[in-house]
């Protein structure tokens, strides 16, 4: 399976420390060796670098751990391929324009049987991964659903996690999404974060010997949520979210949440045992 990274927060941030973690599960500690990408959003613009390389060795990913880029929504992504060749249009985060912003998309896990009901009419994906498939039709349906105008925040985080929960009957699926604004998130299986903010403290990575002061690199009114597939530090209290549980964060902070009914699905691992039977 692939690993997620978001961030949201109230003031221009920095993800070295976090990515420079989540960099070495590409292909060093972790088996995500397929790729990988980052969207940092700057006002309404966003810059995205990807990589169809393993993180762990790709050059693109030392620029990015090393070079402080600040943002208040950040999208990532390393890739474990299931569906879809090697490639770069096969790389998360996927990008596309609704509403005048630039919506950003990434997915951990795979979807089955899915071709028929998830059709799109107008919007087309790239790639060949069930993932870009994915994003693109929850967008024909929020511009089906809202039309071209932009709805209230509210609604549109509910109608987020239904689109979510829509998906999550076709196989795993852990979504990330965001339009530089808000970072929504969606489990199914496996998604933590945590918000730090004063009194900060230190952290240390799970994945190698790095570690941070957080009270030397922030302010008291600093709000940061980090959001993973899995805990990137050995020593700060992550939430775990539960199945069908969804968050919608902006600046840093929790703005709306749900828990829905997830649907019991099967893993990847069954269903290539029942492709090889």
């Amino acid at each position: 399976m692939c690993e997620l990274l978001a961030m949201s927060a109230n003031v221009p941030t920095d993800i070295c420390f976090s990515f420079a973690g989540l960099m070495q599960r590409g292909g060093n500690t972790g088996p995500h060796k397929d790729g990988w990408g980052i969207t940092f959003y700057e006002g309404k613009g966003c810059r995205s670098f990807k990589d169809p390389k393993p993180s762990f060795e790709s050059e693109i990913a030392n620029l990015v751990s090393n070079y402080p880029i600040k943002s208040k929504a950040v999208v990532c992504h390393i890739r474990q391929a299931n569906v879809g060749n090697v490639c770069l249009e096969n790389t998360h985060p996927f990008i596309r324009e609704l509403w005048g912003s630039n919506f950003t998309y990434a997915h951990n896990g795979q979807l089955a049987d899915y071709q028929q009901t998830l059709q799109t009419q107008k919007l087309k994906a790239v790639g060949s991964t069930d993932s870009e498939q994915a994003f693109v039709w929850i967008l024909e349906q929020l511009r089906l659903h809202f039309g071209d105008e932009r709805p209230d925040d509210q609604e549109l985080y509910q109608y987020l996690a239904q689109l979510s929960l829509r998906v999550n009957q076709f196989g795993v699926f852990n979504l990330i999404l965001s339009d530089g604004n808000f970072v929504f998130a969606y489990c199914y299986n496996n998604l933590h974060w945590i918000t730090r903010r004063a009194p900060f403290g230190p952290a240390k990575l799970i994945d190698t010997d790095v570690a941070i002061d957080f009270k030397k690199e922030t302010t008291e009114k600093d709000i940061v949520t980090v959001i993973a597939t899995q805990p990137l530090t050995c020593d700060e209290a992550w939430h775990k979210m539960s199945p069908g549980q969804w968050g919608a964060f902006v600046g840093g902070e929790v703005m709306a949440q749900g828990q829905l009914q997830a649907p019991k699905v099967k893993s990847h691992a069954q269903l290539m045992a029942e492709k090889n039977h």
